[in-house]
């Protein structure tokens, strides 16, 4: 089966073609999915996407034009495709369920500990021979309360490191994982409560409508003064001006992010030698209590490995006319 392979990068292509064992004609390009770019896809079989790829309802009818009948999500998200437009047109869609959840959970952790322990100021320091100490105070995690929203794989996994930090812990989730609760204490409550009372707050929720902008002003002026809050989810989930306000006033004390929301051509791109025109992110960028990654929580060679498996699986399974497991329909 002939498969384009959009926004394709160096540390995700020898995986894939590991993992494809010349099972299928593979067309790499690097550039993203998109109106401009779909005509690429003419004379596949079939299309794998990345996360930055748009497969909107234009681009959907365009592929299907081509003959295009399946897409493989090369990601765990969906919320690039329009699922119902894909539907209609009879195309089917599988994504890679779980790559790595130890991945994501413990970048998260990273995000954590280095914040807290100012471990970037005290690299940058170093290598300027400065070797004080001022201003590198940070705070034992043991006995903090910490706030885990969303309690599925990645957040399971979090809550587990967190809970052998000496974590007093908090979940908030629509499906209660009663393990958990025996295993580590955790104690469900609602999103208010939960950012009322922690310490430390982390996102592993996916995005939707109801979910969009969830960290917003209203909750964020409720939160412990000089709250950690940490996003290696979606973007969308933090309205990232009402964090700003919260980081002039001192009520949000730390914010490690590894995803953005208009992170779209910016993220997973070398900009070193362009003017940052994002005034949002150049803003972020000026706090010493922020630390920002590129969308790299998932980037461990475990991760890649099994999300090119699982790609290769899902092409597999629809070239033989077989389901996988991991379609996706609308809801």
């Amino acid at each position: 089966m002939k498969v384009t392979v959009f926004s394709t990068h160096k540390f995700d292509q020898p995986a894939l073609e590991e993992a494809n064992r010349g099972a299928h004609e593979l067309n790499f390009l690097e550039v993203r999915l998109n109106t401009d770019t779909v005509a690429l896809a003419r004379g596949a079989d079939a299309v794998a996407l990345f996360t930055m790829d748009h497969a909107s309802a234009p681009v959907l009818e365009a592929l299907h034009s081509y003959g295009i009948r399946f897409i493989a999500l090369r990601s765990a998200g969906f919320n690039h495709v329009d699922l119902a437009k894909a539907a209609e047109l009879g195309m089917k869609v599988a994504r890679v369920p779980a790559y790595s959840p130890y991945a994501i959970a413990e970048h998260s952790a990273a995000l954590m500990l280095a914040l807290n322990r100012k471990l970037t100021r005290a690299h940058n320091r170093v290598r300027d021979m400065n070797f004080s100490l001022n201003g590198l105070t940070g705070f034992d995690m043991n006995g903090k309360t910490a706030g885990v929203v969303g309690t599925g794989k990645i957040g399971a996994v979090l809550v587990r490191i967190l809970h052998g930090f000496g974590c007093r812990l908090l979940g908030y989730d629509t499906r209660e994982d009663a393990a958990l609760v025996e295993k580590f204490g955790l104690q469900y409550v609602d999103i208010k409560t939960l950012c009322t009372k922690a310490d430390i707050i982390s996102l592993h929720i996916p995005l939707s409508p109801g979910t969009k902008h969830l960290i917003d002003h209203k909750l964020i002026s409720g939160m412990k003064k000089g709250v950690m809050l940490i996003n290696t989810s979606r973007g969308g989930l933090v309205d990232t001006k009402a964090v700003i306000e919260g980081l002039k006033t001192g009520q949000v004390g730390y914010f490690g992010m590894d995803v953005y929301e208009e992170e779209e051509g910016l993220f997973f791109e070398d900009h070193s030698d362009d003017i940052v025109l994002d005034d949002v992110i150049a803003r972020l960028m000026t706090f010493n209590n922020v630390l920002i990654t590129s969308h790299q929580a998932f980037l461990t060679d475990t991760a890649l490995r099994n999300i090119a498996e699982t790609t290769i699986i899902n092409l597999d399974a629809f070239a033989s006319g077989k389901d996988s497991g991991n379609e996706v329909v609308p809801i």
